[in-house]
Parts: C-alpha cells; structure tokens; sequence
C-alpha cells in the first residue's frame, strides 16, 4: 500500500477540480484501488465532495487560527464548512518563496495537530546544501524538524529536494534511498518523495526501499495522467 498525493499549486478552478475529484473518483470506485489518495487544490475550490473513503481532500495552507483578521489567509472555520481535516505544512514553495520561518511552520504544526489533522509535513534541501554531500543534506532537513512532534500519531512524511521541484531534475534513485533510510531510522513514519515526479518514473520511485509514496506536482494536474499514475502504483 502506498500513498498518493497531488498538489493543486495555483492550478485548476473550482469546475475543473470538481470534474477532476468526480473522474478520479470514478475510476477509484471502478478499479477497486485500495491504496490512500489525497489531492490538495486551491483555497477556492475546496468543497464537500462525494468520494470513496481512500480519496481525501486537504488544504495547501491554513493559518493557525479559528478565524481572525488575517488578510488572504483561511482558518479551521472555513476548513470546517468542508469537512477538511488534512492539510500540507512545511512545502519548501512556504518556506523559500512566501518566507515562512521554521517557527511559523512549527506554531502552524502544532496547532493542527492540537485539532487531530492529518498532517503531510514536507522537508528538503536546496541545491548548495545538496552539493555539499549527505551528511549536511541530513543536518539540514534535521533542523526542519525543531519544534515537530515527530511521534504524532496522524503525521505523513514527504521529502522534497528543493532543487528538484518543477525542474524536471528528479534526485537518483540512490540520493532518494539514503535520504529516505537516514529519516526512516529516526522518524517511523509514513514517508513520500516529491520532486518531479512522473508518469514514467513513479513506479520505480514508489517502489524503492522506504519510500511510502509520492507527492507529486505538474505531473498530476491532468486528470487521465494522475489516473495512470495511480494505476503504475495500485499493487505496490
């Protein structure tokens, strides 16, 4: 069993994400696919969708607040009008583009676990950290665990090399297994890897040792693409 999950970005409309959810989970309930799937869209396009149980939908972002004067941001109470109990923290487009500091990220943490969220809690490297070898790749993503309950029963993992984000770079498949082995022996928990993840390459990605699934960016925005993606991996 692995877990698939798509991240939305800044991409599709409320009616593209509605026939997206609705033809995804068509086939998932055709297929019998038992693997979990959770797509992430806009803030926009969340709703109360009819889906089979493995299916989820989660939020990119939320602020850590009820409600509040927060300026374009949402909180658990518009969360709470869709039935939304999965969101994603920590994808390095927060963390490098928007700023948010590893306390941020940590208060935002903690909040949503205080809720019992699903939490899909994504960690990576830049570039010149990965250039200057494992073990400082390894220091790096360890000091984006400060202030992460890293026991917390309904946390997902997911490994993002910064550098291989929307590049069309993909790490190796050796880069990927001793990263994904260095915070298997520390951290047990589900563990996905992102980073220009593809048709073509998800099966072998998916298949290497403690890699627990994928999630996955441009490759999953069109909606027959992510159905072969889930069926390379449905026996995994």
């Amino acid at each position: 069993m692995v877990i698939i999950a798509s991240n939305f970005k800044t991409n599709h409309t409320r009616q593209s994400t509605k026939e997206f959810i609705s033809f995804i989970n068509d086939y998932l309930k055709k297929d019998s696919i038992k693997n979990e799937i959770i797509v992430f869209p806009t803030a926009t396009s969340l709703d109360r969708f009819n889906t089979v149980p493995n299916l989820t939908l989660g939020t990119q972002n939320a602020y850590a607040t009820i409600k509040g004067s927060f300026t374009g941001e949402i909180g658990t109470s518009q969360l709470d009008e869709f039935g939304i109990k999965t969101i994603l923290i920590g994808h390095s487009e927060r963390r490098h583009v928007l700023g948010e500091t590893q306390e941020q990220i940590a208060e935002k943490f903690n909040f949503y676990k205080e809720l019992g969220y699903k939490i899909i809690y994504c960690i990576g490297e830049p570039l010149e950290v990965k250039e200057q070898g494992l073990e400082k790749t390894l220091e790096y993503i360890y000091e984006q665990f400060v202030g992460i309950d890293t026991n917390y029963e309904n946390l997902i993992l997911a490994y993002e090399p910064v550098w291989a984000i929307g590049t069309g770079v993909t790490a190796t498949n050796e880069d990927i297994v001793n990263v994904h082995n260095a915070i298997k022996k520390k951290i047990s928990k589900p563990l996905l890897y992102g980073g220009s993840v593809k048709v073509n390459n998800v099966k072998e990605i998916c298949s290497l040792n403690n890699v627990d699934g994928a999630l996955i960016g441009t490759a999953s925005w069109n909606k027959e693409d992510f159905i072969e993606i889930i069926e390379k991996t449905k026996d995994i």
